[in-house]
């Protein structure tokens, strides 16, 4: 019947988002359910502080097939800051001067590795999300988890800030990356794209079909070798 929402496989979409700074992940989704009325939720979440892609699926329907799309490769954007040190890796913890600049020559790694999530992080310890517990003041020691890096480029470098660009498997987190160059925390974080998906294609209004994503996330190279 006319203004009626739709349900069910009609409604089932991918809505990409660009994420503004500032606004958590769930906010973002609790917003757009409100705003059409049906199940949603994301692919993969950003910091509040970073901006970017953010994919979210429309109805229970879409929503099943979340781990297709949460297991694409990300490529990021990252500004940063040289010569400091932040306890949560980004610009919302505390922040600590060192003065102490990396040296010319940054060591980045490509290809598999081990990474140490931070302990301002959703990853659960204990049963708890070690943010919380970081929180509260406890010592919190994250489990490695083996990650794949299949670029990591310096695209600046200008006194104490640094820009990068760093395309990773699902599960990278990039705060930790710059936090491993040495004296350095993520001050801008942005994500531009998610397997065959871009920033550019952000359109909150316009859903893409479930099939047509699907598509394109099966046309999608599965996997990359590293590079050099």
């Amino acid at each position: 019947m006319p203004g009626s929402k739709p349900s069910g496989n009609d409604a089932a979409g991918v809505l990409l988002i660009d994420k503004p700074a500032g606004v958590t992940s769930h906010d973002v989704v609790a917003r757009v359910r409100r705003e059409r009325g049906v199940k949603a939720g994301h692919a993969g979440t950003l910091d509040p502080f970073a901006t970017g892609l953010l994919i979210l699926l429309l109805t229970r329907v879409a929503t099943r097939e979340q781990a297709r799309f949460m297991r694409l490769a990300k490529t990021y954007r990252a500004v940063a800051r040289l010569g400091a040190v932040s306890t949560t890796g980004d610009p919302d913890g505390e922040i600590t001067e060192t003065g102490v600049l990396p040296g010319a020559a940054l060591q980045l790694p490509t290809g598999v590795i081990r990474q140490r999530p931070p302990a301002f992080s959703a990853v659960k310890v204990g049963g708890e999300r070690a943010y919380r517990r970081a929180r509260r003041g406890e010592e919190v020691l994250v489990p490695e988890r083996e990650v794949t890096i299949h670029r990591f480029a310096e695209l600046w470098r200008r006194g104490d800030r640094a820009e990068f660009e760093i395309e990773c498997s699902s599960g990278t987190y990039v705060r930790s990356l710059i936090a491993d160059l040495g004296d350095a925390y993520c001050e801008e974080l942005r994500r531009t794209s998610i397997g065959p998906f871009s920033v550019e294609e952000a359109d909150r209004d316009k859903p893409l079909p479930l099939e047509d994503a699907l598509g394109r996330v099966e046309a999608a190279t599965p996997g990359r070798v590293p590079g050099p």
